[in-house]
């Protein structure tokens, strides 16, 4: 024994050990050896795990979400923001409506605003697949996740509710009745409220999470459409596209406290990170308004593509990403200059956008595949339709808004009767609708 523990001695080889680290093993003779001895391994194996961990975090340093663009068909484009490319095209069933982001960036949901829908899609940012879908049992307009990531709230067209998602099983677990025709949701920051517009009623009801009843409602502007909650959460703004106006709400009084004027028909609406400024999307103007939140007043006009709808930006804020409709397009806006450093082209008149996958912030998530998302073969469909394809959704899509403008003028007030018996009418539909009727309204 005493010359056994001498290093340099001979050392009896006995079996074969492997010291696991992550993905890779490194086989070593097992051998009797001095404690010194077995110390300087012991550094040795731990010096290897830094290593590989300090990899691990060198590979995501810098790494950049992705922009999942919704279609006005059943396709999701997928832009690497690293690099504003699209990297793939996946197929979901019907026509996407809203999608809402877990806040690991993980998961997304898609609603389904096709007429005789039930389902809301869930989305695996990682292997870019449906994972899962979840029986609304209506045709499902807006969406969003609380920030503890537990729970989904979706708006039902044609309808007076707003239902939850459990996203541990999928699963409604509560309905909640808000004013007719509820839109898009905004949550606080801290998950105690929620905002629904309803473009009915010219309203915006405020829930409260934890009783899942309407506190108060709101009288905003003329067809209100898009929410969004401040990063500080005291305050919400709404799009109104009938009277081209954002309603600015104070949370702690549910009071609109300032309205302010923007282009025609403004749509989408995004705050950034900091709150100090406030993004609209004007459909008819083919441009985003920036408001000053100290002053509540637009400071600038950034000039997109054709008519713009769904904004968003990366969690840094430094860009914000544009669906342009008309012209299958999304601008990238440069938040410091407030001008558009590039655009990308999307085949499937792209509508609503939502950053997720935030790499960056979760190395485990990183370790298990990510860097593989735009070529690995999961079911996804790169970009490529046909000319005959491109026209049939254009034909379609122009066919629908003319009838639709046809059924809006003549139906006054019947227009959930109208809307329900035209086959395939989706969310860019309901909005025609809408339009149609802000512009006869206007004349």
């Amino acid at each position: 024994m005493k010359d056994k523990r001498r290093l340099g001695k001979k050392m009896k080889s006995k079996t074969i050990s492997t010291i696991h680290i992550d993905t890779f093993s490194i086989p070593l003779p097992f051998v009797e050896m001095s404690d010194k001895a077995r110390r300087g391994c012991t550094l040795i194996r731990a010096f290897g795990i830094t290593v590989f961990a300090i990899l691990i975090l060198v590979s995501v340093t810098g790494a950049a979400p992705f922009a999942y663009v919704m279609g006005l068909s059943d396709a999701v484009s997928i832009i690497d923001t690293a690099t504003d490319t699209v990297t793939a095209t996946m197929k979901i069933e019907g026509y996407p409506g809203e999608v809402a982001v877990t806040p690991d960036g993980t998961k997304i949901y898609v609603t389904d605003s096709g007429i005789g829908s039930t389902d809301v899609s869930v989305i695996d940012t990682v292997t870019n697949t449906v994972d899962a879908i979840v029986n609304v049992e209506g045709s499902s307009w807006g969406a969003a996740v609380n920030p503890a990531g537990t729970k989904v709230y979706v708006s039902i067209r044609d309808s007076t509710n707003i239902l939850v998602i459990n996203t541990a099983t999928n699963s409604v677990t509560a309905k909640v009745n808000v004013g007719r025709n509820p839109d898009r949701i905004a949550i606080t920051p801290d998950g105690t409220k929620i905002y629904v517009t309803s473009h009915r009623s010219d309203i915006t009801s405020t829930i409260d999470t934890v009783t899942n009843s309407v506190i108060t409602t709101v009288n905003v502007g003329e067809y209100p459409w898009d929410v969004v909650v401040s990063p500080d959460g005291t305050k919400a703004y709404v799009t109104n596209s009938g009277s081209n106006n954002v309603s600015v709400i104070e949370t702690a009084t549910n009071n609109v406290i300032a309205t302010v004027n923007v282009g025609e028909y403004p749509w989408g609406v995004a705050v950034n990170p900091a709150g100090a400024k406030v993004y609209v999307t004007s459909w008819e103007n083919n441009s985003v308004s920036v408001i000053d939140t100290a002053i509540n007043n637009v400071t600038t006009t950034i000039p997109v593509g054709t008519n713009p709808c769904g904004i968003a930006f990366v969690p840094d804020g430094k860009k914000a990403y544009v669906a342009n409709y008309g012209s299958n397009t999304v601008s990238v806006i440069d938040t410091a200059t407030d001008s558009v450093i590039t655009t990308i082209d999307i085949e499937n008149h792209p509508v609503e956008i939502a950053l997720g996958h935030f790499i960056d912030s979760n190395v485990t998530d990183q370790s298990t595949g990510a860097a593989s998302i735009a070529t690995e073969d999961t079911g996804i469909e790169k970009t490529n339709l046909s000319s005959e394809e491109k026209n049939a959704v254009e034909l379609n899509n122009s066919n629908n808004n003319n009838s639709e403008s046809d059924n809006d003028s003549s139906s006054g007030g019947n227009e959930s009767s109208e809307i329900s018996s035209t086959p395939g009418f989706g969310l860019l539909g309901s909005l025609t609708c809408l339009y149609g009727g802000w512009k006869l309204r206007k004349k």
